[in-house]
């Protein structure tokens, strides 16, 4: 079953009447968002607060000019505070086989400690933060501001410099791994 909420357009005080409507419930907003594939990226930090990171599907392209890119971080992680010290991070773009280090940085290793850099090749990029050596792409930012949002708070970083290896993306979405199609990458 489809559940379609229908809203008045053009009406001014419609947007105003909607600012104390009930949002959507939890279960079925995950549900929905659960259905939704997106890129799986690993956060980092270095610097005076310490070396954390984390694994974030909410990540992405914020800007071109000039380049920015966002990142939301649950606010008791403790990567939240440490960028917010630390002032730079690194959004690395997970390829495909890396599940692993997905699964380590989201606190539920296969094998050994959660949130653990030993035996993984990692770099330091220009800001200090590490990089993964491996990654699909990587972007080393310097903190441009943040913004509290919920549970979360969304990172916004100007991008000093981009990994780009060129490899295939790994995905996530229905609680699984994936890759994307990329023979169909043209077609519309």
């Amino acid at each position: 079953m489809t559940e379609r909420v229908q809203i008045a357009r053009n009406d001014p005080t419609s947007a105003a009447s909607l600012e104390t409507t009930p949002s959507v419930d939890r279960g079925t907003f995950l549900a929905a968002m659960g259905r939704v594939f997106s890129m799986v990226t690993i956060v980092s930090t270095d610097g005076p607060a310490g070396r954390f990171a984390v694994t974030v599907s909410s990540a992405g392209s914020a800007s071109a000019d000039p380049p920015l890119v966002l990142a939301c971080i649950n606010r008791r992680s403790p990567v939240n505070a440490a960028i917010h010290a630390n002032g730079v991070f690194c959004i690395n773009v997970l390829a495909v086989g890396q599940e692993h280090l997905s699964d380590c940085f989201a606190g539920r290793p296969r094998d050994g400690a959660s949130f653990d850099f030993a035996g993984t090749d990692w770099v330091g990029g220009r800001t200090g933060s590490p990089i993964l050596r491996d990654c699909v792409a990587a972007f080393d930012c310097v903190l441009q501001s943040s913004h509290g949002a919920g549970s979360h708070t969304v990172f916004f970083g100007r991008v000093l410099d981009v990994l780009d290896s060129g490899s295939i993306p790994l995905i996530y979405g229905r609680r699984s791994y994936g890759k994307p199609d990329t023979g169909s990458a043209d077609r519309v």
